[in-house]
């Protein structure tokens, strides 16, 4: 067993995802650095006190079976820049905070309840392509004309957002995100992400006045009855439900239609097998989510000490869980780098596990599953423009452009 003090620093920096602000060449491919880091450093402590965790083993035993929480046992949220982040969104409590708060919401996003959206987003989906289709160019953008715009139409509804606001919330959301990172911030990065979390707080504070007018049935009519009903939801409380769901309910999304598709038109004989076999849809947003999804990482931290992988890591201490290098760990996957839509990717962790689990993921991979599906039905051949990504400001890997040659 290894103390925590004795292990060695990473061959390389790579910051919060395995990037640093300034290494574009690592947000291009992290790859590489992850695969090295899990084969010779898979547990190790960086000279900022937290720990990486690499492995698929390690990453699951934490995320699912460990005593863990996203706060220390003194109720603090260390690597998260609190003066800045709305504080009282779900995904950064523990028990029993979350508890509540996730059981407000969480019927909207349930099985069934997403099941039900299907024609709706079959319908969107179709609108948005027609659309693109009708410009008569030969090109679509898969993030501007599909990926942005659809799971932040559905969200937006499902919140009660007048979807003449939705440009307003591109901007805000993608760079509202660097706030979970402050280590990674630039000065620019910082001040135009507090700027995002202004703009995101005035507008929905001054959506849910308005609201409490003329409630309806949508989630911040809900989070609003349960006020009125002494569900004991304090005000800060129904503000940060409001930003953090709009926040989370389709940022990453763009992400995962659009890494999904790229990675899909990298790789044509891939493609060609999910335009002969549609049956295949299903597996082919598991193997996007495993092969190339939007985060490369996610927070946790002990609430006691406990050894991982031969390194005893103390409680209260913040982890990385680097679930996309675990996503490529050859123990669990066979030809982890290569993309193939016919493998059962379910044992991915890219919504996480535990009670923090993803509470959007039915709803991303419904998303996901329609657009991409109707994308190789409707065009017969598309090409990349360039291969090269085209990021936006987010600190997920979210693409902001992805132009296609369609026919």
């Amino acid at each position: 067993m290894t103390a925590a003090g004795e292990s060695n620093p990473p061959p390389a920096p790579v910051g919060w995802f395995g990037l640093e602000p300034t290494r574009t060449d690592l947000r291009d491919d992290p790859y590489p650095i992850y695969n090295e880091l899990r084969e010779t450093q898979p547990v190790h402590q960086t000279p900022e006190g937290y720990f990486r965790i690499m492995r698929h083993r390690d990453v699951t035993a934490i995320l699912k079976g460990l005593k863990v929480g996203v706060r220390t046992t003194d109720g603090k949220l260390p690597g998260v820049d609190e003066s800045a982040m709305p504080r009282r969104f779900m995904l950064m409590q523990d028990p029993p905070d979350h508890t509540r708060l996730r059981r407000l919401v969480s019927r909207a996003f349930s099985p069934p309840a997403i099941a039900a959206l299907e024609p709706h987003v079959v319908e969107l989906v179709g609108q948005m392509l027609e659309q693109a289709a009708d410009r008569g160019d030969g090109t679509i953008d898969i993030i501007d004309d599909l990926a942005r715009p659809l799971p932040s139409t559905v969200i937006c509804e499902m919140l009660g957002v007048p979807l003449s606001d939705r440009p307003k919330f591109t901007d805000w959301t993608a760079r509202v995100t660097h706030l979970l990172a402050p280590r990674s911030m630039t000065d620019e990065m910082r001040r135009l992400a507090g700027e995002a979390a202004m703009g995101l707080g005035s507008y929905m504070s001054k959506l849910i006045e308005e609201r409490r007018d003329n409630l309806g049935d949508d989630m911040v009519s809900v989070l609003i009855r349960a006020t009125e009903d002494g569900d004991r939801l304090s005000p800060e409380e129904l503000l940060t439900q409001s930003i953090g769901l709009l926040v989370a309910g389709f940022e990453t999304t763009i992400g995962l239609i659009g890494n999904g598709m790229r990675q899909l038109l990298l790789h044509p004989e891939q493609l060609r097998k999910l335009r002969d076999n549609p049956e295949l849809i299903d597996r082919a947003v598991e193997e996007c989510l495993r092969f190339d999804g939007p985060i490369g990482a996610t927070r946790r931290v002990l609430h006691e000490d406990a050894v991982v992988h031969g390194v005893l890591v103390p409680k209260d201490v913040e982890l990385l869980l680097f679930i996309a290098s675990a996503h490529r760990d050859p123990r669990v996957y066979e030809r982890p780098d290569e993309l193939d839509i016919t493998r059962d990717s379910r044992s991915h962790l890219a919504f996480g596990g535990g009670i923090h689990f993803c509470l959007g993921a039915h709803l991303a991979r419904l998303e996901t599953r329609v657009a991409i599906g109707e994308l190789v039905k409707r065009f017969g051949s598309m090409e990349l423009v360039q291969e090269a990504p085209i990021w936006g400001e987010s600190i997920f890997r979210v693409q902001q452009s992805l132009p296609v040659h369609v026919e």
